[in-house]
């Protein structure tokens, strides 16, 4: 089967003025649907076809297809960060705030750390919460690269710092944007997935 686009977790307009729906209608309607198809249009009669988006995304990485790998890994970050956004507030469990508090000095730091990893990163590319060596760990990846990529790095929440992710509604306020999102992460899928249980979404979608 071909990749198809996933559809949004909630409403274009679920967010106000956080993400506008014309956000919406570029970055998931246009962005993330170009890499889809140019997966699709890669992949179509070679023996990948009908593999699934890890597989593609290893076997890219593997020989050395920066195209390839570059529309798969991205189907796979976008997918993965649309989930771990909530339209609505919430809070970590008790048992997730503690794994905070106990790697990154609680939920204030961890915040602190993101924004400043994600808006220091140079140009394009994911800012992205992990957990490695049984630890979390703030870190970031340039233009597609994604965690589940490597061995050993168990992605858990994504912030997308590609311009097309935030230009329609902060412009060039990146740091902006990092904060207003940072009030909307969705907790119990970052819980999700380090429990193992929650990444499997994004695989699914692909």
């Amino acid at each position: 089967m071909a990749f198809t686009l996933p559809e949004l977790p909630y409403a274009k307009d679920a967010f106000g003025s956080v993400l506008s729906a014309e956000t919406f209608d570029y970055h998931h309607g246009k962005h993330h649907n170009a890499y889809v198809t140019q997966a699709n249009d890669q992949i179509k009669g070679t023996d990948l076809e009908g593999k699934s988006l890890l597989e593609v995304i290893a076997a890219a990485k593997a020989a050395g297809n920066k195209k390839l790998f570059n529309a798969s890994a991205q189907i796979w970050n976008h997918t993965f960060y649309w989930l771990g956004l909530s339209p609505e507030k919430t809070a970590p469990s008790a048992a997730l705030l503690a794994k905070i508090e106990a790697d990154l000095g609680g939920l204030d730091a961890f915040k602190a750390a993101i924004k400043a990893e994600s808006a220091g990163h140079f140009a394009s590319g994911w800012g992205w919460l992990v957990l490695e060596d049984g630890k979390l760990k703030v870190t970031s990846y340039h233009d597609a690269d994604t965690p589940v990529a490597y061995e050993g790095v168990k992605p858990l929440f994504t912030l997308d710092v590609w311009e097309h992710a935030y230009y329609v509604d902060y412009r060039n306020l990146r740091p902006n944007y990092l904060d207003a999102l940072l009030d909307h992460v969705n907790w119990a899928f970052v819980e999700a997935n380090l429990d193992g249980e929650g990444a499997s979404r994004a695989d699914q979608q692909g």
